[in-house]
């Protein structure tokens, strides 16, 4: 089975906006995007230090990031599994394997209270061998002919967590890699399975090869023996595109391949490669998710679009039969249509059956679907909860109608359950309790933004709350790439801030997924204040309701997240009593020339087009920044290692600061990729150190 995927204020308040900024030659910072060098990563330890000395000192600090890192090695935590053949496999982290082990079992042992695991790589084992750093980027196995059992498997490794990895074949049989086998040298790019001898590479080949985000522009098929530059090119796409990639699908009596050409982010090519190498391009829209499992192929629309003379609206989900789309046939069934209140969060396939999971106003609901005789019926999911977040997916969609159902709340540990369609789910694992949720409750609320949008947002507190305004509160946001923000229990939030006494609010702001497609183009390019309008708005709310006040409140996001609060800060400062900003996007000006910075121009827009700074300038907290503003205390983070969001952004902002004497601490930890952290102990740390800074700003 393939599947394609392509990431002013109300009452009273007054955005802190201005359209003057400093020009590009006259940034004295640009030094700090030299990632590894000497004088940028003195500066880096130079901040570490004080940032260290300043919150590591803090009573709370040791025994919170103790209690952290004994959460992320428990052993009581749910293996998260996938079958192949008579397994189930796990990627597994702890105390005793800080890089962690690959290991499998079988369904029978996995239900056990204590399992025993067959381990088939030691990462910690590997690095003391090599004398290396790797991190598990995961495996991609070869499908084996019937009645044999899984032997190949391509096997990613990255140094440090960074984006890009290495390549190396692995035989479950002798545990170990290949000595002749297919390697890729690092770079961004993967290696894919054709067929024992054959596997497509798209990676860096030299000159020319990646696209303008730094990713691969080519993609080859490569031949056991050969050398990787021998390599027959089988699609090249343009300087200007995302990635280029490959794949085959193995389904049994469903084999195919394809190219994807992605352009941006939703907005792809999908080829079908024929025998003879030819390419024929999927007539469906570009910005589609597009699902093909065995006979079927899938649409769900990010567009409105008219096919077969009907008209279909943007976030609907169409089926037809593969060969007769092929064909010519354009008679799609219409499997889901969103309305007001609903978006559909994703689809999964058993043997027989499609899986819906429908969001609705932010909570889950599952369907079944059948196709049969034309029709395709519709049915709840038998036992399915209907509290918290409830996600699902087929075991072997090839092979059975089992599936996996995981269920989690904010107050509400993990269970995972297991059954076969038309069967009760039974649960097979069930995650204990890391905080003491006594007491607390989850409400979900709704604020008005400034052009009058209804935005939800979901408050963990204590039920006897006293709402005088006074009570330290963490608000949590992310707002792009159609990435929805739903319910998910956090030990992490329960430990460092729940249970010392704050509020949690997390934010289903524009720009996010959790009403479909109309809810992330809502806030895209010119649109993308409405985002910031609807973080602000939540706040706003907040303090109307008296849960807390400007002084006690607190934002916290990652990433597109980080941009986030970097534009509360520097736009709604009078609004916020502590932020943390971590692996954040900041320079808008230069974001695009840097690492992947290119690839998000469909959800940003072109600075070097004239027409689009006059509105990205508009939500670049880099060059927004003012000497004369009265700013929140602010902990950046962000990883050396990150190389898809350059730690530049952050480096850079805090100098200015520094410069402009604002408060301010920064922290970059020198692995974990874009996630921040290579293992448990640096997560811990790296929580530890967040949660210390809200609390002593806001728990006084």
């Amino acid at each position: 089975m393939l599947r394609v995927l392509a990431a002013g204020l109300l009452a009273g308040f007054t955005c802190v906006c201005s359209a003057q900024e400093p020009a590009l030659s006259d940034d004295p910072y640009l030094w700090l995007e030299d990632v590894g060098g000497e004088r940028a990563l003195d500066w880096v330890r130079g901040q570490n230090a004080h940032s260290l000395g300043e919150l590591q000192a803090d009573p709370s600090y040791a025994p919170l990031r103790r209690d952290l890192l004994a959460i992320l090695d428990s052993d009581a935590r749910i293996p998260d599994v996938h079958q192949m053949g008579g397994h189930w496999y796990n990627f597994w982290k702890d105390a005793a394997h800080p890089r962690g082990i690959w290991r499998r079992t079988t369904p029978a042992e996995y239900r056990r209270a204590r399992p025993r695991w067959e381990t088939l790589l030691d990462l910690d084992a590997l690095n003391r061998a090599e004398n290396e750093n790797w991190v598990w980027h995961g495996a991609e196995c070869l499908r084996p002919a019937p009645g044999q059992s899984w032997e190949r498997c391509l096997v990613a490794l990255s140094r440090g967590g960074s984006d890009a990895d290495v390549t190396r074949e692995f035989s479950l049989v002798t545990k170990g890699f290949v000595a002749d086998g297919f390697q890729r040298p690092e770079a961004k790019g993967a290696l894919s399975w054709i067929d024992r001898d054959n596997v497509y590479v798209y990676s860096d080949f030299g000159p020319g090869s990646l696209t303008e985000s730094g990713y691969p522009r080519v993609v080859k098929q490569w031949r056991r023996g050969t050398p990787m530059s021998d390599a027959t090119i089988v699609y090249e796409g343009k300087g200007s595109d995302l990635y280029i990639a490959a794949r085959h699908d193995d389904s049994p009596g469903y084999e195919r391949d394809y190219v994807i050409r992605s352009l941006a982010f939703y907005n792809e090519e999908l080829y079908l490669r024929g025998a003879d190498g030819a390419l024929t391009k999927l007539d469906v829209p570009n910005s589609a998710d597009k699902t093909i499992a065995r006979e079927w192929l899938l649409l769900q629309l990010r567009e409105p679009w008219t096919a077969g003379g009907r008209d279909y609206t943007a976030g609907s989900l169409l089926a037809i039969r593969f060969e007769a789309f092929m064909a010519g046939k354009r008679g799609f069934t219409l499997l889901f249509e969103p309305d007001a209140h609903s978006s559909l969060a994703g689809i999964s396939w058993t043997r027989g059956h499609l899986l819906l999971n429908v969001l609705q106003d932010v909570k889950n609901r599952l369907f079944v679907l059948t196709p049969a005789d034309g029709a395709w019926p519709r049915e709840p999911l038998a036992g399915a909860p209907t509290i918290g977040t409830v996600m699902v997916e087929g075991v072997d969609p090839d092979e059975s109608d089992d599936y996996f159902m995981i269920a989690t709340g904010y107050l509400t540990p993990s269970t995972l359950y297991h059954a076969a369609i038309g069967q009760k789910p039974k649960a097979l694992k069930a995650a204990p309790a890391f905080f003491d949720a006594k007491g607390l409750q989850v409400q979900q609320h709704f604020a008005r933004s400034r052009d009058g949008t209804q935005v939800p947002y979901f408050l963990v507190s204590r039920r006897k709350l006293t709402r005088d305004g006074s009570n330290p509160t963490l608000l949590y946001g992310y707002g792009g790439f159609e990435v929805s923000l739903t319910p998910a229990y956090s030990a992490g939030v329960g430990r460092g801030w729940l249970t010392q006494g704050g509020v949690y609010v997390v934010a289903n702001i524009r720009g996010g997924g959790e009403y479909g497609p109309r809810w992330h183009q809502a806030a895209l390019k010119q649109n993308r204040l409405r985002a910031y309008e609807d973080f602000a708005a939540v706040a706003q709310d907040l303090v109307a309701r008296r849960i807390t006040s400007p002084k006690h409140l607190g934002i916290q996001g990652g990433s597109n997240g980080g941009l986030l609060v970097g534009n509360m800060l520097v736009q709604y400062p009078q609004l916020l009593g502590a932020v943390v900003c971590q692996v954040p996007l900041l320079d808008m000006r230069r974001y695009h020339k840097l690492l992947a910075g290119a690839s998000w121009m469909a959800e940003y827009g072109d600075p070097d087009d004239p027409a689009q700074w006059d509105y990205i300038r508009g939500f670049s907290p880099y060059q927004a920044l003012r000497k004369d503003a009265k700013l929140p205390p602010v902990l950046f983070m962000t990883s050396t290692r990150d190389d898809r969001v350059h730690p530049g952004h952050a480096r850079k902002m805090m100098a200015r600061m520094l410069e402009q004497e604002h408060p301010a601490l920064y922290y970059e930890n020198i692995e974990g990729g874009h996630g921040g952290a290579a293992d448990n102990a640096q997560l811990a740390t790296m929580q530890a150190l967040a949660y210390t800074f809200l609390r002593r700003q806001l728990m006084r």
